[in-house]
């Protein structure tokens, strides 16, 4: 009879463990509140360290405009981003998704390095320059970029582009790994991309404000190790800071205060 309660103990302890393990969560349109989704003008100062004690170079401000809309005859949500470097604009994007799970429905892009590129996910097209890529089109550069975007048709997916509004979305708890099916329109194929819940930090605000925030982890071993943790306000949602360190090298995204 003595073996009982230590059956139990053992019982309750081995529950305990199982409790406290991470859980992994893949998000799915049910798991996103696109409500918490502020419209107007967002911007981050972007900048690196070549070395945790170097100065500061590369900078950039990142704008981004959130915009409720109609497209196609849906509720949906515009983001309208425009990447400064210096006195030039470098990269400029505009998307538009689902305002109900966040899916992409559209996105036109231009970079110097890729020029112009737009993704129709509604009428399934891909133009390249204003023109229509379809089979016909055997660009090597163009088959991989079609080929990726039609998978990417047949799935959920979220826009690896808008990273810093998908992130406000997702359902926030302790010990969660979030398995996201990233897909960034011209690039490779939809892959669940696995960010991790690791617990809270409290960041410094303006007139002594100490902002409560969750703490989101992302890491690679691919060539070199690259490991980025996010702050997310526990109360806005809003992604107010990245550190990303990548083969002894830093880069950082502040959340600005202001949006002239």
């Amino acid at each position: 009879m003595k073996t009982l309660p230590l059956i139990l103990f053992g019982f309750l302890c081995s529950f305990t463990i199982r409790a406290q393990k991470n859980d992994t969560l893949v998000i799915k349109p049910s798991d996103v509140n696109t409500a918490v989704l502020k419209p107007g003008m967002h911007r981050w100062l972007v900048y690196f360290k070549m070395g945790k004690d170097s100065t500061r170079s590369r900078y950039q401000l990142w704008s981004r405009k959130i915009d409720l809309t109609r497209y196609e005859g849906r509720d949906a949500i515009s983001v309208t981003q425009e990447w400064e470097n210096n006195d030039s604009v470098i990269h400029t994007v505009y998307t538009v998704c689902d305002k109900k799970d966040f899916s992409p429905l559209y996105q036109a892009a231009w970079s110097k390095a890729q020029g112009n590129l737009s993704f129709d996910f509604l009428k399934k097209e891909m133009k390249i320059e204003g023109k229509l890529s379809d089979a016909s089109d055997t660009a090597t550069a163009n088959k991989r970029r079609r080929m990726a975007f039609e998978k990417a048709l047949t799935e959920y997916t979220l826009d690896w582009h808008l990273d810093l509004e998908v992130f406000p979305i997702l359902p926030y708890k302790n010990n969660t790994t979030f398995a996201i099916n990233f897909y960034d329109p011209g690039f490779p194929e939809p892959k669940l991309v696995y960010y991790k819940v690791t617990g809270s930090a409290t960041l410094p605000g303006y007139d002594g404000q100490q902002i409560d925030c969750w703490t989101l982890e992302h890491e690679t071993n691919d060539r070199v190790r690259n490991h980025e943790v996010f702050y997310i306000s526990k109360k806005t949602k809003e992604v107010l800071q990245l550190v990303q360190e990548f083969g002894g090298r830093f880069r950082y995204k502040v959340k600005m205060p202001f949006s002239n």
